[in-house]
């Protein structure tokens, strides 16, 4: 290496040693100085570890090329290939094995001196050195020498020694080789494969070639031009590495015909590549004049049918260091790490951080892998300020059937935990819009119907100028106040907030009582007093503040509605509306934001924002003329479908408006689930065909079958249908004959069944069931079954032995399983089956395909064939 750059070994069974070769061969010792401070003379390899020089070598001059021996015994043995052709064995230190001593310094002469390429020593069989030599027209250029030879040569030829230092003992020298190959051609890369010690990769001239040392007269090889530097991967002994200028080729050694990957051609020469001995499939790459070494992880995807297919490549670059870097080495033990030297003989100790890879599941669980190790992260079960992402929140909802009560729909809410008043409100409203509907429909068909889904924006327009207003006696005041007349519209309306029940009765009475019962006494004491029932609200208070549950504020609270009086300029007054801002419960300052406000202004009522929207607006259907409502209506809606607020369904209704809503909805939260049972309740068909509302729909489906909830997955289809006929898939698949190609099944439910039942023939009562065993079209028998041997059409439950498959399968309890029982199933390779419930039985214990002349491991193509439905697993 006189004259070059230095190469860097690593030692190969002292992990704390490397050596460093150019000119002369120096040892060095590595140490941590993570807890203690750099020695003098040490040298600085990186933030944790330093190099102490041990010893010096300068014996061995005109080096091109240096192997470490890769014996335990003696531990700095190396042999040293020169440029005059010959290997010297020398070693760094003092060897106290005696055993051992004689080999220091012994020299391997070839016949013609020429220089020295390569050096490999066989893992195997430890004494055997194989060195690769420059080409002369009558020698060869691979030798392959036994280092415990004891020949002695006579004669010593001067040509052999014109380039050696000092006097040399004949008896160190050997001359004959154990083995000589590739004659007239030149050796420019050496590797032992490790399948087979007497197997020996050479990179010739020309040519890659695989010598065989049992056959010495026949080699296998193929011409390439990617000749230097060939390397076996250590974990795949078929995969070789090998380069050419600036391109990296990857060959199969099972296929040797041509390389199986050509990496990136970089745009300088190459000078060193090597594969990572602790990373399956990890090589990196070195270019002249350049700080960055280039990394490409192989991965291999298993392919069980046998297709060909190119391993995925990711490339990755590092850069140690900021000088152009001479060479680099992998430690042998240590994960990812290496040492760079560059030109000047700076040292570095680096390591190269693997990729993290992040996979968040289904089920919200994040776990990552970095190099061997895989982490996972989980949330503390007993933290519970943290709010639960929707994810697992739709998941939990789908565990208890959530969206699909139709006939309560209201009841859809308590599913989701009755823990959202948003939730609450659109499914109260859904329940109203549907009961309502159904009400209208009864009594006259195709009427009003529709406009109850269309929301009280479209009732509300629907009856501009037809109200008047009329004065109204106060329930135990002496006053009277204006209140809108209520035509059908208005009542309507009023039904769909909950405030009266159907029919033409107006009495709030009803609600009042429910509130009551659920314990919302100041909600109830609005509602009475916005009725004009002062004294009602006044009972209610009290007893919300006797019942132990309520606030005993609200007695305060009564005694000052008791005082109300009409007087504008009462101290009253004066006192409430300067008060009431300080009250905590939105609906007592609503009550008498009502009772100070002048007449026909009511914003203090209208606009209090943590007030239900539903309690707003039949406020509004009371008080407001048909020109106010509408104005307030249009604002309000406006305002919901910005915030995505799930109460603004009462006004916009399952209409466009509302799905602009939704989308608002979505946008906030991700809850596709509530946004797809909602536009499938009662959205017209132009509304369903909306991409936002399919792509819902879609979305949701996806994830159930992410979590494995196949079965909620196929309700929710189910339900999708009856609410939604047109988006009932028609058949996609469907078994049909080898010979006329027509559909069995369809066949089947098309032809009549020609011939008498069992009843004529005497057998009343007995059960009977469908048996096709050959087309109806062709009439050739269907193909039988691989375990029952019997025709497939025939029920599973009349072949022989059947009821000993159907006790292990289990499936004969359900009905339905029981008819999956006598399906056709057959694996899509070897194209072999038999009926649904004898296959289950089969590979509940085995791989391999039934019939005995198929190897084919059909269970094993199926990557979902061990998964179980996960609706029964509890979060």
């Amino acid at each position: 290496m006189s004259g070059s750059k230095p190469d860097i070994l690593w030692a190969p069974h002292q992990v704390d040693r490397f050596v460093v070769c150019d000119s002369e061969l120096s040892l060095y010792h590595v140490e941590s100085t993570v807890n203690s401070e750099l020695k003098a003379g040490s040298l600085r390899l990186s933030e944790d570890s330093a190099a102490t020089l041990l010893s010096i070598n300068s014996e061995t001059p005109y080096m091109k090329c240096v192997a470490w021996y890769l014996s335990y015994d003696p531990e700095c043995l190396l042999a040293v290939g020169q440029a005059n052709g010959r290997v010297v064995l020398t070693s760094l230190g003092q060897d106290h094995n005696s055993k051992f001593r004689d080999l220091i310094g012994k020299e391997f002469v070839p016949k013609h001196a020429r220089q020295c390429n390569t050096l490999a020593w066989n893992p195997v069989d430890n004494n055997w050195l194989a060195a690769g030599l420059d080409k002369h027209r009558a020698d060869f250029s691979v030798l392959i020498w036994d280092i415990c030879s004891k020949y002695t040569p006579d004669i010593v030829p001067m040509e052999k020694v014109r380039l050696s230092v000092g006097e040399t003992e004949t008896s160190l020298l050997v001359t004959k080789p154990l083995y000589e190959l590739g004659q007239n051609d030149a050796c420019l890369s050496l590797c032992w494969l490790p399948r087979d010690q007497k197997l020996l990769l050479a990179g010739m001239h020309r040519n890659l070639a695989i010598f065989d040392l049992r056959n010495t007269s026949q080699k296998m090889f193929v011409n390439t031009k990617a000749v230097q530097g060939v390397t076996v991967d250590p974990y795949f002994h078929d995969r070789v590495a090998s380069f050419y200028e600036g391109q990296v080729a990857i060959w199969d050694l099972r296929k040797f015909e041509k390389p199986v990957l050509t990496l990136t051609e970089q745009p300088k020469p190459l000078t060193k590549v090597a594969w990572c001995p602790t990373r399956t499939g990890l090589l990196a790459t070195l270019t002249r004049d350049s700080n960055i070494i280039r990394l490409y992880d192989m991965q291999h995807t298993p392919t069980p049918i046998g297709d060909e297919t190119e391993p995925t490549i990711i490339e990755r670059s590092v850069q140690p260091c900021d000088n152009y870097i001479a060479s680099f080495a992998w430690h042998p033990t240590s994960q990812n790490r290496m040492i760079v030297v560059t030109p000047n003989r700076t040292m570095s100790d680096f390591t190269v951080f693997e990729r993290i890879s992040l996979a968040w599941s289904p089920i919200t669980s994040l776990m990552w892998a970095c190099g061997r190790h895989l982490y996972e992260c989980a949330e503390e079960e007993n933290d519970n300020s943290l709010e639960k992402d929707i994810a697992t929140k739709m998941r939990l909802r789908a565990l208890s059937r959530y969206g699909l009560d139709t006939e309560q729909v209201w009841r859809n809410h308590i599913l989701a935990g009755n823990e959202d008043p948003q939730l609450k409100s659109l499914w109260y409203t859904l329940h109203f819009m549907k009961q309502y509907t159904e009400d209208m429909d009864q009594k006259s068909p195709g009427n009003k119907g529709s406009l109850v889904y269309a929301g009280i924006k479209s009732i509300v327009k629907s009856s501009l100028g037809m109200v008047e207003s009329s004065r109204h006696n106060w329930s135990g005041l002496d006053k009277q106040s204006d209140i809108q007349n209520l035509n059908e519209e208005r009542i309507l309306a009023l039904q769909l907030c909950g405030w009266i029940k159907k029919g033409t009765d107006v009495d709030v009475g009803p609600f009042l009582n429910s509130l009551v019962q659920e314990g919302e006494w100041e909600r109830a004491a609005a509602v009475a007093l916005f009725n004009l029932d002062i004294r009602r609200a006044i009972q209610i208070l009290n007893e919300g503040a006797s019942s132990g549950k309520g606030d005993l504020n609200l007695n305060v609270v009564a005694m000052a509605l008791s005082g109300y009086t009409d007087e504008k300029n009462s101290l009253w007054r004066e006192m409430c509306s300067t008060l009431r801002l300080q009250l905590n419960n939105p609906y007592l300052c609503i009550m008498f934001a009502f009772l100070t406000s002048e007449a026909g202004s009511y914003d203090g009522v209208l606009y209090e924002n943590k007030v239900a929207v539903r309690d707003r607006v039949a406020f509004a259907c009371k008080f407001l003329s048909d020109s106010q409502l509408n104005r307030y209506i249009e604002k309000l809606t406006n305002e919901m479908k910005e915030a995505g607020n799930l109460e603004g369904i009462l006004l916009t209704g399952l209409t466009k408006d509302g799905v602009d809503l939704m989308e608002s909805y979505v946008d906030r939260t991700g809850d596709v689930q509530t946004a797809s049972y909602c536009m499938l309740q009662g959205s017209p068909l132009d509304v369903l065909k909306d991409e936002r509302v399919q792509y819902w729909i879609e979305n949701y489906r996806n994830l159930l079958d992410a979590w494995r909830f196949w079965h909620k997955r196929a309700e929710f289809d189910i339900h999708r249908s009856k609410l939604d006929p047109s988006s009932k898939p028609l058949a996609q698949v469907f078994v049909s004959c080898n010979f006329c190609g027509k559909s069995i099944s369809y066949s089947c439910s098309t032809v009549p069944h020609q011939g008498r039942g069992f009843s004529q023939y005497g057998v009343s009562g007995s059960p009977t069931k469908s048996k096709v065993t050959s087309c109806p079209g062709c009439r050739k028998p269907l193909p039988r079954c691989a375990l029952c041997l019997i025709n497939m059409g025939t029920p599973v439950s009349s072949c022989p032995g059947g009821s000993k498959s159907d006790e292990k399968v289990d499936l004969s309890k359900d009905k339905k399983l029981a008819q999956f029982n006598n399906w056709f199933t057959w694996c899509h390779n070897c194209r072999h089956g038999g009926h649904a419930g004898h296959m289950l039985s089969w590979f509940r214990d085995h791989a391999e395909c039934p019939v005995s002349a198929c190897t084919c491991k059909c269970m094993q193509l199926d990557t979902t064939g061990n998964l179980v439905p996960a609706e029964t697993v509890q979060p």
